[in-house]
């Protein structure tokens, strides 16, 4: 018996939820009534966005139809995602112009940085209204849980799971899709209060914590000062939102076991021993690189290439000083680590720490192989935060090999083009795209609001892309043209 799905119903859903989020920063209002001013510029894109997801679940058919046999489990799921996404990214940039805050696509390029979790800006924030700073960070907190998560934790349905594997959730943690839904949300929230409440203690104020918390625990990046966390001076600040991060780029299993004091079983995580690796290679090598060529002391150094070494692979883009004055060596290295990323089924982005530490096992069981006898065999295998030990087989070896060529193919692709929009230099623009791309946020001057609409154009679909991980959108665009291709050229029966 065929599958039985009702993708309209799921579009509704989903326009209505996201009505809802942008009717959000309106919560501020009774704390800042100096932005009561701006509140329709919220209230109508959010009131319209509810009421067309209404409709549009109204107007969906009460019998379902059966799946078309030519859908793959991630086509059914690819395409709603692709349209809820693009749909989010549009309605939140209604309010930027409507609030008389930015041009479209201005506002388009925030939006789009926002929900994709980047952090890359054009706006100025030591004069933008809290409001529009509380929509920024909102979009950044809402963009790394998911939609979708907020859909099948409150509504069952037969597709939610092909939603939320095409929307980044590799797996689930739990035996039920609902259930998985419902811890990773609720460990989501705790963290949010737990680390508001931690910045409050370490002096800052409670708007700037909970922006602050949201966008740390996002891997994104949107800040409520023009400095960044740099603004506060403060070595507390700087040590928790390092371990801010670092909970944001993790898999939502190994933040299960933490939370549950398993600590042997994620030390046991072949992703985990990976990222412990790099901050041991890397740290040490950027504390000593900027103690040499900028005559850091010790201390100084050390704490600068922790958290810009931490805020670049976790994907986050916080930044306590000015990374343009490190030197080149150390500039190519943060370039490797935006392209990096942090792990799979976090909010953060990149290649993924699994996949990149795969290639290097690929790579030496390559090199093995030449070297040893025909006889020799081997089982190389990586263990995953569920406790399972997975073989590296040959459609692991496929899926790793495949995604990275792609994801190199789009930042090469992206690189060339953004040295012809923005005229700048190759390294700029390999700098500027790897951050785009990494949804890292982290910005050597080619993003400013005088950009050209090409420069914003390239940047907003490699954020969109890094996002979603590039294989969605491809299958998603492809299974739409496919769809539309089939209803105006074939027969109905």
């Amino acid at each position: 018996m065929k599958k039985l799905i009702s993708e309209s119903s799921n579009y509704g859903k989903l326009i209505a939820l996201i009505g809802l989020l942008i009717a959000a920063p309106l919560t501020v209002i009774p704390f800042y009534q100096e932005d009561a001013r701006y509140i329709s510029a919220f209230l109508i894109p959010s009131v319209v966005s509810i009421a067309l997801g209404i409709a549009v679940c109204f107007l969906a058919p009460r019998k379902e139809k059966p799946a078309t046999e030519w859908q793959s489990p991630m086509q059914k799921g690819s395409l709603p995602i692709v349209l809820a996404w693009c749909f989010a990214i549009f309605a939140g940039a209604i309010p930027f112009v409507l609030g008389e805050q930015l041009s479209f696509i201005l506002a388009m390029f925030e939006s789009v940085s926002g929900w994709s979790t980047t952090g890359l800006t054009v706006v100025q924030v030591a004069v933008m209204p809290r409001i529009f700073l509380f929509h920024r960070a909102f979009m950044q907190y809402c963009g790394g849980l998911g939609f979708f998560i907020v859909i099948a934790m409150l509504i069952q349905g037969k597709q939610n799971m092909s939603l939320y594997s095409a929307e980044g959730h590799p797996d689930r943690i739990m035996p039920s899709l609902k259930r998985t839904a419902q811890i990773i949300f609720t460990l989501y929230s705790c963290f949010l209060v737990a680390g508001t409440l931690i910045y409050r203690i370490f002096g800052m104020k409670l708007f700037d914590a909970v922006c602050h918390t949201m966008s740390a625990l996002s891997t994104a990046g949107f800040t409520t000062q023009a400095e960044s966390i740099g603004q506060y001076k403060s070595l507390s600040i700087e040590i928790f939102t390092v371990i801010l991060m670092l909970i944001g780029s993790s898999n939502f299993a190994v933040l299960l076991l933490l939370v549950k004091g398993k600590f042997r079983k994620i030390i046991r995580v072949s992703e985990v021993r990976f990222m412990i690796g790099l901050l041991f290679v890397f740290v040490p090598l950027t504390a000593v690189t900027l103690m040499s060529k900028l005559g850091m002391g010790f201390g100084e150094s050390l704490i600068n290439a922790l958290f810009g070494v931490v805020t670049t692979f976790t994907t986050t883009g916080y930044s306590t000083m000015n990374y343009s004055l490190w030197p080149p060596f150390l500039l190519g290295l943060l370039v490797l680590l935006m392209i990096i990323g942090g792990s799979v089924g976090s909010t953060a982005g990149g290649i993924k720490l699994v996949r990149t530490y795969l290639l290097i096992r690929i790579t030496r069981e390559n090199v093995k192989n030449r070297l040893s006898s025909d006889r020799r065999i081997t089982a190389p295998a990586y263990y995953l935060a569920q406790g399972k030990m997975l073989p590296i087989d040959d459609t692991l070896i496929k899926d790793t090999i495949g995604f990275i060529s792609c994801y190199m193919g789009v930042f090469i692709a992206g690189t060339l083009l953004l040295t012809l929009t923005a005229d700048c230099s190759l390294f700029d623009a390999m700098y500027e795209f790897a951050s785009a791309l990494g949804t890292v946020g982290i910005s050597n001057g080619v993003t400013n609001p005088g950009a050209s609409a090409g420069s914003l154009i390239i940047l907003m679909v490699g954020m969109f892309l890094g996002r979603l991980e590039i294989f969605i959108v491809f299958i998603g665009l492809y299974t739409g043209i496919h769809m539309l291709r089939r209803r105006i050229f074939e027969p109905k029966h």
